[in-house]
């Protein structure tokens, strides 16, 4: 079926993640369900689907998911039919008469220093056993570096370059970028390193560096409930997963005056557009020092 050649030309050609291509192949196949497509009738209804069709299936959408997801999956029908188009099986593009919902965009919420100290402090006091120093460099690593979950669960032990202080990630689009290490952090790798040696845990280049109690390679739930539940010791905050100490990395970074070029290069953005949205933050951030500080402030 078309669907599934448009998959492997994302995932070999344009090289998405593996992740990405899973989101669009959710995204086909419910845009199949709903217009009743099959192997047989493919090529007649793809070419027959009308714009207002299209949008009368976003208005159905919007019944159960927020116009963020409408507007990626559109992102994807609308790429599925460019995909049709080049390869000479549709002759039209219903897509170019559909405008995506818009919607508005949050600020990214990020943890203060407070809390990323005190959930420091937390766990100096606990790190007796594999698991508690695993758990701690992990989440030190995601907040340290500001690398993204999938890209945590990928690293291997030939991504950490001690020597140089320096980690490989691979990020989207399987982008290569190298981000610095401090001190702190290569002390407490070489830590976890120890401690997974003594697990009897293998430890050659390609195994992978963070792995379970029992020895496995990491996945994403097990990440993402071990950081929800060590951020819920230190902070209220309703958002507590990994991507939450992302922004805090880069929130924090520039709030002590770091280049949002050198940001947007530490976090693997293809733009400064994605970056820029930090700044809001701490623009926000700046507003309330006026207002608490400035004696006409109250005035306005």
């Amino acid at each position: 079926m078309q669907k599934d050649l448009y998959l492997k030309y994302l995932q070999f050609e344009k090289r998405y993640s593996v992740l990405t291509v899973k989101a669009y192949k959710k995204d086909l196949e419910q845009f199949y369900q709903y217009f009743a497509v099959s192997e047989e009738n493919e090529f007649r209804v793809l070419d027959e689907v009308t714009a207002g069709e299209i949008r009368a299936w976003i208005v159905h959408l919007m019944k159960s998911v927020s116009a963020r997801t409408v507007q990626r999956k559109l992102t994807g029908i609308k790429g599925f039919y460019k995909f049709l188009l080049r390869e000479e099986i549709l002759s039209s593009n219903p897509m170019d008469k559909v405008q995506a919902p818009k919607f508005q965009k949050q600020l990214p919420e990020f943890m203060s220093e407070k809390p990323m100290n005190d959930l420091h402090e937390l766990f100096q006091d606990s790190l007796d056993s594999f698991s508690a120093i695993r758990d701690f460099i992990m989440i030190e690593l995601l907040y340290a570096t500001g690398i993204r979950q999938a890209e945590l669960i990928q690293l291997t032990h030939g991504s950490i370059d001690m020597s140089a202080m320096q980690i490989k990630v691979l990020g989207k689009r399987n982008k290569e970028r190298l981000i610095p290490l401090s001190n702190a952090s290569a002390d407490l790798l070489n830590a976890y390193l120890t401690a997974k040696s003594n697990q009897g845990f293998p430890c050659s280049n390609t195994d992978a560096f963070f792995v379970t109690d029992t020895g496995h390679k990491l996945y994403p739930s097990f990440v993402y409930k071990k950081v929800t539940f060590y951020l819920s010791q230190v902070s209220s905050m309703k958002k507590r997963s990994p991507h939450t100490l992302r922004h805090t990395f880069a929130t924090h970074m520039l709030n002590r005056g770091a280049d949002l070029n050198a940001i947007k290069e530490l976090l693997g953005h293809a733009s400064l557009a994605a970056t820029q949205v930090y700044t809001h933050n701490s623009f926000e951030k700046l507003k309330n020092i006026y207002k608490q500080a400035h004696p006409k402030a109250g005035n306005e």
